[in-house]
């Protein structure tokens, strides 16, 4: 059985005088996974990875992490983890390889390993050709990609990835995605908080999702789908919705939930290979027509939205909101 590489242990933070970013939350990530941990804008994601990485003090409880105290070994910790923040801290006026050469000496990496290091983590990242160009002629997405290099420098033991591939396109996100999956694969652990639920669905090994500073649910991607109670069931019938089915349909003994807007009904069920025979029979003993159906298979999407009371898109748009907001004041300074 794996072993713990981090343990928390009712772990607090308040700010004075009252705020309460994080409260008596417990896990425990294994050594080897990708572990996810979500939740709405302000949850306490943030507060946690800073808490477990140093930079910020607890209040009460405690945490372990590579099988260090955070707050009486914090130099220990520190030379254990590699911490790819929001926020882009590459040097813009040096180039790539100067950046990897400046953080393997802040880590005192032996210079008679560090190229052989730095060459292995460009090549890692494709980024070789961009090496001895400067980080401002970079993109997003190479600057992402040299933001993760920066954080392994000193072979770390784990990685903190928070918002990995937040502002970037889809086809830049996926390639992020891949090189998650290589690190992983090498034995790498990685603790990571992303706003893209398929990113966390096809990623992790286990999710924690946070809300209000404390932890709702902790389970595999598969299980917490499972919890939510089956497919959904989606069809529409052909008599303009003048009958109601919404009481044959609640009466089936395998349908966990129904609801109607016209003549289109979404029915959850545990397994829709079961209901689907008496759904169609019903409908058709009352004179009706299926027109169209489709299935639905649960989404971490809708575990977001019944642990949190919303989705993730809503999420997004006030993520998205603020970074114009950021670009906007970038641009008029």
């Amino acid at each position: 059985m794996a072993s713990s590489i981090i343990e928390a242990s009712n772990l607090s933070k308040f700010y004075p005088p009252r705020t309460k970013a994080v409260e008596n939350i417990s896990f425990q990530v294994e050594e080897g996974e990708v572990f996810g941990f979500l939740g709405p804008n302000g949850a306490g994601k943030t507060t946690t990875i800073r808490m477990l990485t140093t930079l910020a003090s607890i209040t009460s409880g405690k945490a372990q992490v590579a099988g260090f105290d955070v707050s009486r070994n914090a130099a220990k910790v520190r030379e254990s983890i590699g911490v790819v923040p929001q926020e882009l801290t590459a040097d813009d006026e040096l180039k790539g390889i100067e950046n990897l050469n400046l953080i393997g000496k802040l880590h005192h990496v032996p210079q008679s390993q560090m190229s052989e290091r730095a060459r292995d983590l460009l090549k890692l990242f494709d980024l070789e050709d961009a090496s001895d160009r400067r980080v401002r002629t970079y993109s997003g997405g190479m600057r992402r990609r040299l933001q993760m290099a920066m954080g392994l420098v000193h072979s770390p033991k784990i990685l903190f990835l928070d918002e990995p591939t937040l502002g970037l396109d889809i086809q830049t996100r996926t390639k992020v995605w891949e090189y998650i999956k290589k690190l992983n694969e090498s034995g790498l652990s990685v603790f990571m908080t992303t706003h893209y639920l398929e990113e966390a669905d096809g990623l992790c090994d286990r999710i924690a999702i946070i809300d209000h500073g404390v932890i709702k649910v902790l389970d595999t991607p598969t299980r917490l789908k499972e919890k939510i109670g089956g497919s959904v069931l989606e069809f529409e019938v052909s008599n303009d919705g003048v009958v109601d089915l919404s009481d044959f349909l609640k009466g089936i003994p395998s349908v966990t939930g129904v609801s109607r807007e016209g003549a289109t009904y979404r029915v959850k069920v545990p397994n829709t290979e079961e209901a689907l025979p008496t759904i169609v029979s019903g409908v058709t003993a009352r004179g009706m027509k299926i027109s169209q159906i489709s299935f639905v298979k649960p989404s971490l999407d809708e575990v977001f939205l019944e642990v949190t009371g919303r989705t993730m898109r809503e999420e997004e748009g006030t993520q998205e909101s603020w970074i114009q907001n950021v670009n906007m004041g970038r641009a008029s300074g």
